[in-house]
């Protein structure tokens, strides 16, 4: 049975359920129960027609809970009118969906849950352990996400600058468990695309398939990071870079950048560089100042600092860094880096072991250790 398309058919079923008068979260408590039922009958009797039976299956779903409740007893209207079986709107909510699944009174991670949930069709269990959170907890954080919407109407305009935020921020989670959480982000974004015709939601996707293109290569078979410049670049895989470059260019061709598509074409040129020696590095700065016009992230700056470095000598990437903030997560990291890069070994020793004692990840901090262990070893001989 194709999982996958079952999770692609999931804003579709919602949406017609809405539109026949479910409330949204009813309607989603229904389709995770078809998809359920979904899983169990369609290996032995798949349906000719998989989203009308998903929809009258969840139908089904949504009238017995409101015939079971007799606090809604309101609602019996909506049951009497029970349309037949398999008969569904032709009107395609995905990008509804999305909307409100990005709704601006959710906090981030209300939002990323609510959408792998409803808009990619997770069960409450793929996203906890996904997350590494006890299911209780995530299935408190998903309920409130739904109080939260309840009463929003799916034919409201939405932001898509939020939506892409939302489906980044599910990207940079990567993967654990049987959820492939970046595969998943790509996914759902390639969905977007076909809802929604803005030049960012492409720089979004090829920003995705570019760096998810080098995934193989980040670390090693017993999970040391691997930096970009270490990377054995033979493992990329070149098909998705292709694609990712592609699909750049087009939106690109539209002549309005957004930031998105600033930082995947950064990734096309580290993609597009044989070697790491052989990144066009000027073309790098180039492309971060756009990004710091269009973001003025201070962390943007922080990267540009060491594209600087690198295009320019250490001695200029240092100067770019000394006009920010010290406090910046991985500032003490890149400083390390542009002075050993400068011949300044001590002090990149000692930098790069400070730098570890505030790493936010044990794998950050292994590799710190270690380079700072390996400049120390060099001082000694």
């Amino acid at each position: 049975m194709d999982e996958r398309l079952l999770r692609e058919l999931v804003p579709a079923v919602i949406g017609a359920l809405v539109r026949r008068g479910a409330d949204f979260a009813s309607a989603e408590d229904a389709v995770q129960e078809a998809l359920l039922r979904a899983l169990e009958v369609w290996p032995v009797d798949p349906p000719r027609d998989p989203k009308g039976w998903l929809v009258t299956a969840a139908w089904h779903k949504f009238l017995d809970a409101t015939r079971a409740d007799a606090a809604r007893r309101r609602r019996e209207d909506v049951v009497d009118a029970e349309p037949g079986p398999g008969e569904a709107s032709g009107v395609d909510d995905t990008l509804a969906l999305y909307f409100l699944c990005a709704h601006p009174a959710l906090s981030p991670s209300s939002a990323v849950a609510l959408t792998l949930r409803a808009v990619g069709g997770l069960t409450t269990r793929q996203i906890a352990a996904a997350y590494l959170v006890p299911e209780a907890t995530m299935a408190q954080r998903i309920s409130r996400a739904k109080r939260t919407v309840a009463g929003t109407r799916l034919d409201r305009p939405g932001d898509v600058g939020t939506v892409l935020r939302v489906l980044y921020l599910v990207f940079n989670e990567g993967y654990s468990g049987q959820v492939d959480l970046a595969a998943e982000a790509i996914r759902l974004t390639r969905q977007l695309a076909a809802a929604v015709d803005h030049p960012e939601v492409s720089g979004l996707l090829a920003l995705m398939l570019l760096h998810h293109a080098r995934r193989a290569s980040r670390t090693t078979a017993g999970g040391a990071l691997v930096p970009l410049a270490e990377q054995d670049r033979g493992r990329w895989d070149t098909a998705m870079i292709a694609e990712g470059v592609a699909v750049l260019q087009a939106a690109l061709a539209r002549d309005r950048l957004g930031q998105f598509q600033a930082q995947a074409a950064i990734a096309a040129l580290h993609a597009d560089a044989p070697t790491a020696a052989e990144t066009d590095w000027v073309q790098v700065v180039e492309w971060y100042d756009e990004l710091v016009a269009l973001t003025g992230s201070p962390v943007v700056r922080l990267n540009r600092a060491v594209a600087v470095g690198e295009a320019d000598g250490p001695r200029a990437g240092l100067a770019a860094l000394a006009e920010l903030d010290s406090s910046l997560p991985r500032h003490t990291a890149v400083a390390a880096h542009l002075h050993e890069r400068d011949g300044d070994l001590a002090t990149a020793a000692r930098l790069y072991a400070a730098a570890a004692h505030d790493a936010p990840t044990l794998a950050e901090r292994d590799h710190l250790v270690r380079q700072a262990a390996r400049l120390n070893t060099r001082l000694r001989g």
